[in-house]
């Protein structure tokens, strides 16, 4: 049966293996990673940097299929694209800021229902033969982001889909919230709900730690830690 254990394991054979691997990194404006990096790069391609530089997988592919302003029944509806027609072995989705929206026109979305539309991805892409991986967003400073206010209740609601199908759970809001003391990180955001270059640094950090990818004598992974470390500071 797959679980987020057996996951983790065959996903440290295939980094092993010499069969190239195509990664799919999908979501909103967070994964999408336009303006709020100021020209830096996205966590998605700090990942590129470790698959296909510093793991040497050089015919791996990473994919970024994230939409900025898009919601979880953007990518349902258009799974083959997003998703399937790469012909992943490894999905990752980072959901949620756009769903959980109360601002007048937002369709409003119980987190009971968003964990559902959430088993439906993970489902789908079990159904393709790959490994799917959930982030929960990052933190949000709720009293300057209006209609994010339900921050709490959608981590909640990834953690809950990832529990109910054992999958493999990135708990970045979590990382935030710790690395903000509790609160949310400042140096990390360029505004109320997108990380800035640091905050990129750290979602790249908690992806990389927990899908294993740990290059020796990594030169970005010490790097990104520096980057987060200056930016606490600030």
């Amino acid at each position: 049966m797959t679980s987020a254990a057996s996951d983790l394991a065959r996903l440290a054979d295939l980094l092993t293996g010499a069969e190239p691997l195509n990664w799919v990194i999908t979501g909103d404006s967070i994964t999408h990673g336009l303006v709020h990096t100021q020209g830096a790069r996205s966590y998605a391609e700090h990942l590129h940097e470790l698959i296909r530089g510093e793991l040497g997988r050089t015919r791996d592919i990473v994919v970024n299929s994230a939409i900025s302003g898009h919601r979880l029944p953007d990518i349902l509806g258009d799974f083959e694209r997003r998703v399937s027609s790469w012909r992943p072995a490894v999905v990752t989705l980072m959901i949620g800021t756009n769903d959980m929206s109360t601002l007048p026109g937002s369709p409003h979305v119980e987190p009971a229902a968003f964990t559902a539309s959430l088993r439906e991805f993970v489902a789908r892409v079990r159904e393709t033969g790959a490994i799917v991986v959930l982030q929960t967003p990052p933190s949000i400073d709720t009293v300057n982001a209006p209609g994010r206010e339900r921050i709490a209740e959608f981590a909640d609601a990834v953690r809950a889909a990832a529990a109910a199908d054992d999958v493999i759970l990135v708990d970045q809001n979590a990382r935030f919230t710790e690395l903000g003391a509790g609160g949310v990180p400042w140096g990390l955001m360029n505004d109320p709900f997108h990380p800035n270059a640091a905050g990129h640094a750290a979602l790249a950090l908690g992806l990389a730690a927990a899908l294993g990818i740990r290059p020796a004598a990594s030169r970005t992974l010490p790097l990104l830690e520096a980057q987060v470390a200056a930016a606490r500071l600030g």
